[in-house]
């Protein structure tokens, strides 16, 4: 397609195809998904077209052999507005017996899965799409590959680099976010765009989600509540708390876990996971997940703020600057097998994201939004965590690197990497 960013995903979903019957590429409304997923169908069928949604439904109830035909790869758009298609799919699978079949997209579970009898193992696989990158808007130069680092050795691979980049530069592309329509505007309307997506959220995607009506107000005030909290360990509770001021006291906290987790099921809210690494001594590892949006600008959207705000609280920014760093490094880490945690134990000492591949082989992370003295705590906290780690029972960490918003990148003289976000790539 002219005029069509190339996204990290379309290598994930080129591989995936070639392994697999058919495969479910999931994530938040505007983030690309129908767009990458058209760029490798050869059949799309759309099922918010409002003039054929009643018939598809009908065809792929009642003849699910004739829906499901088609040059391949079959793209359905939207497939959990008919969820029983999925069993159709995974016999399609098994009869035809071969890969690259059918491509999925979805924004959100479907509401009613007792209509789904089978899981899809080994013949639908899944991946997550994310908003764009920095690599991906084309805001990072990716000299400095996180697949390089885990798979050269320091003395072979530079990460020396530097970028016409300032501060300013950092609270743009937080402020702005990874949307993809976002990323092909002029500034101004870019940051505009993201609170369009906001109030859509908020006033139709939660109720959309699992059929329940939700107050509008509620979601915003929760949304809020959130975005205070960004890139923190708080507890459903706390965020209760916070919402009272502002709301009727007698709100629970089985409601606030409720409409998180209507957040998690349309791919706005993604926690971050706890690493739980062999010691060397018994201390207690804190189990919580921190919290994280998919990506920065919806906390800057609910906030009603922009980016002289956060040059104006550098505080805050900071644990924005956070958030959008961990959707980079979600997002390249699909590329080489990984997932992100991070690390807290009982001593407060933590790691903001851990790398860790299936092979055991893990980089430690600490995120400083620019300053020297940021950097210096950062590596100081690496150094205490390897330190911890039995590395008797597990492998020595890969690198450790504190990723920041300076435009300097380089390998201090203890072996730590300082990277720049804007030279950061898969």
């Amino acid at each position: 397609m002219e005029g069509y960013l190339k996204r990290i995903a379309d290598n994930v979903l080129m591989d995936k195809l070639s392994l697999v019957g058919a495969v479910l590429v999931e994530g938040p409304k505007w983030c690309g998904k129908s767009t990458t997923a058209e760029e490798f169908a050869k059949t799309v069928i759309y099922m918010q077209d409002p003039e054929k949604r009643d018939q598809y439904k009908a065809l792929a109830k009642n003849a699910s052999s004739k829906f499901l035909t088609g040059e391949t790869p079959v793209l359905i758009d939207e497939w959990q507005i008919i969820p029983f298609i999925w069993d159709a799919i995974r016999f399609e699978i098994d009869k035809r017996k071969t890969t690259g079949q059918f491509i999925l997209t979805g924004s959100t579970t479907p509401v009613d899965k007792s209509e789904i009898s089978h899981t899809g193992t080994g013949r639908i696989s899944r991946i997550i799409m994310r908003p764009m990158s920095l690599f991906e808007s084309m805001d990072s130069n990716g000299n400095i590959s996180l697949k390089k680092l885990f798979e050269l050795n320091s003395d072979d691979y530079s990460v020396s680099d530097k970028v016409q980049k300032d501060i300013d530069d950092v609270a743009f592309v937080t402020c702005r976010g990874g949307w993809p329509s976002a990323c092909v505007k002029n500034d101004q309307d870019s940051l505009k765009l993201v609170f369009e997506y906001y109030n859509g959220l908020i006033n139709s995607d939660m109720t959309k989600v699992d059929n329940v009506e939700r107050d509008p107000r509620k979601v915003d005030l929760l949304l809020k509540s959130y975005s205070r909290n960004i890139s923190t360990e708080c507890s459903n509770e706390t965020i209760k708390d916070d919402m009272s001021k502002f709301e009727d006291k007698s709100l629970s906290t089985q409601t606030i876990t409720n409409y998180i987790d209507a957040l998690k099921k349309i791919f706005v809210v993604e926690e971050l996971e706890a690493w739980n690494p062999n010691l060397r001594s018994k201390i207690a590892i804190r189990t919580s997940n921190t919290r994280h949006f998919v990506d920065p600008s919806i906390a800057i959207a609910s906030m009603m703020i922009g980016p002289n705000d956060l040059i104006n609280d550098f505080k805050y920014f900071g644990f924005l600057f956070e958030d959008l760093c961990v959707r980079d490094i979600r997002i390249y880490s699909e590329l080489i097998d990984a997932k992100v945690y991070h690390y807290r134990d009982k001593s407060d000492l933590e790691c903001d994201a851990v790398i860790h591949r299936r092979n055991g082989d893990y980089a430690l992370v600490e995120i400083k939004l620019y300053s020297d003295e940021g950097i210096e705590v950062g590596a100081e906290n690496l150094k205490k965590l390897r330190n911890k780690i039995n590395t008797d029972k597990m492998k020595e960490p890969k690198f450790m690197a504190v990723l920041t918003g300076s435009p300097f990148s380089y390998r201090r003289d203890d072996g730590i990497y300082v990277i720049s976000i804007f030279s950061f790539g898969p």
